[in-house]
């Protein structure tokens, strides 16, 4: 290790004991590629920063849009009490030790022609220029540590606004991006300074620029009960892992059906509820190269429960002890 010394987490009340945990790792896993490794990551990352005086997305059935055109004070409020599932800032979450950022990028009708916002059923406040500028500030201060970004859903978005949403990502993250092949170890990347891969879920762009890698297989269960989700966890789980880094959501989601019979209710209340069953099951969970292995494991709300701590703590497991 040398002589680098660990940057500190300054913010007030979050437990930042997992700052720099891929550093901290026992050395004899500093060989094992990434998608062998059990990494904790946050589920629709930046809906912290959604805001309810935005149109809801087109992406939304039309029923939702026209509901909130005629009704907004009533209707948006509720959307964005179900579309938010994290409190924590992007900093803040990858300074609780998540490694794995689901970014949901998309371009409003409305909006500038190449400002591009982040969406879950609402657009954030946040432009995604100026997160990836955040990310990289951030990972600046921890030179050992190495984030996977999802680039996802992509609404609204043509080839030009592609090519420019690559282009930032280029210029922000620059040599710290680690260009597509065979995953790699952490020893690997260190050794080239690599901090960054980037999965891309648009074919077209993942062929014209070799710093993107695919889109990454995210297991989603689309199910409101924690014990369907397990269920269906398991069931993907008995068919075999994919051999290249993938995604267990623990996520519960909700339908408009759903949300629209529960006015009162919002995802934080339906969430946190489970989180103890959740966490259980992650607790169980081995990673590696086995057909019924764990890779990236996502949730929502990171910083409720101790689902960081035991994402990372299966890693022991790869030790033998």
């Amino acid at each position: 290790m040398g002589g680098w010394v660990s940057a500190t987490c300054s913010i007030p009340g979050l437990d930042c004991a997992h700052t720099d945990w891929m550093s901290k790792l026992c050395p004899r896993l500093w060989d094992v590629p990434l998608h062998h490794l059990s990494i904790p990551g946050s589920h629709d990352t930046m809906t912290y920063c959604l805001n309810r005086k935005s149109p809801v997305s087109c992406g939304e059935p039309r029923l939702l849009q026209l509901m909130s055109k005629l009704v907004p004070c009533l209707i948006r409020p509720m959307v964005l009490k179900w579309s938010a599932t994290q409190v924590l800032t992007v900093t803040e979450q990858l300074d609780a030790g998540v490694r794995y950022l689901d970014l949901r990028v998309a371009h409003m009708l409305e909006g500038s022609e190449q400002n591009l916002h982040f969406v879950h059923m609402l657009y954030t406040t946040a432009l995604v220029e100026d997160t990836l500028t955040e990310i990289s500030e951030w990972l600046e201060k921890h030179p050992r540590e190495v984030v996977i970004l999802a680039c996802r859903n992509f609404e609204g978005m043509n080839e030009e606004l592609h090519e420019y949403l690559v282009t930032c990502i280029k210029n922000i993250f620059g040599d710290m991006l680690c260009p597509r092949g065979e995953v790699p170890t952490l020893r690997q990347l260190w050794s080239a300074s690599y901090q960054v891969i980037v999965s891309y879920e648009d074919t077209c762009a993942v062929c014209r620029h070799k710093e993107l890698w695919p889109g990454i297989p995210y297991w989603w269960g689309n199910k409101v009960k924690t014990d369907q989700l397990i269920r269906y966890l398991e069931s993907m789980k008995s068919h075999g892992r994919p051999d290249v880094l993938f995604v267990a959501g623990i996520n519960l989601t909700e339908s408009l059906q759903y949300v629209l019979a529960h006015p009162a209710a919002s995802m934080e209340k339906l969430t946190l509820p489970s989180l103890p069953c959740l966490d259980a099951w992650v607790r169980q969970q081995v990673p590696g190269p086995g057909a019924g292995c764990t890779n990236i494991i996502a949730g929502d709300f990171i910083g409720a429960s101790s689902f960081v701590g035991d994402v990372i703590g299966l890693n022991e497991k790869l030790l033998g002890c």
